[in-house]
């Protein structure tokens, strides 16, 4: 994948993220331990009640974890170690649907060693909407993410 492809700061990690592709993710913010992307939710990321599928917003949350977990530029003598879900927790509060613009904002709440604790809210807002960055929209799910950092195969 191009780096064009997906727009605002660049993260090493989207280079080769098909899926993250052809979700349609831009990359709006990227700091230490902290990312915020956003989509567009399209009729094939709709489930059988025309609502937002479940695996759509997980997936969505996932990879604002990714790259809140992982440095866009990996530190001198941390180039060959990566940093995975060891798990998840995901809890729906409301459905989203077709149209709507749904943001990620992942934030680092701990990390001790090798495992990281992180926070990411997902938020949903119709189209045309007027964008604010304290508020992207009405709040759809909770997801927390533990990390871990292994070596890169």
């Amino acid at each position: 994948m191009a780096e064009t492809t997906l727009s605002g700061p660049h993260h090493q990690i989207l280079e080769n993220d098909y899926a993250s592709e052809w979700m349609g993710i831009e990359v709006l913010a990227l700091s230490d331990g902290h990312a915020t992307i956003r989509m567009t939710l399209r009729q094939e990321m709709l489930n059988g009640f025309g609502m937002a599928h479940g695996g759509m917003i997980f997936a969505f949350g996932d990879t604002a974890f990714a790259l809140a977990c992982n440095p866009a530029v990996p530190a001198p003598g941390e180039e060959n170690n990566i940093t995975v879900a060891s798990g998840v927790d995901i809890n729906f509060l409301k459905s989203a649907y077709r149209g709507q613009v749904v943001t990620a904002v992942a934030d680092r709440r701990s990390s001790a060693g090798r495992s990281g604790l992180y926070d990411i809210q997902i938020f949903a807002a119709d189209p045309g909407a007027e964008p604010d960055p304290e508020k992207p929209g009405e709040l759809i799910a909770e997801f927390r993410g533990r990390s871990r950092t292994i070596p890169k195969k």
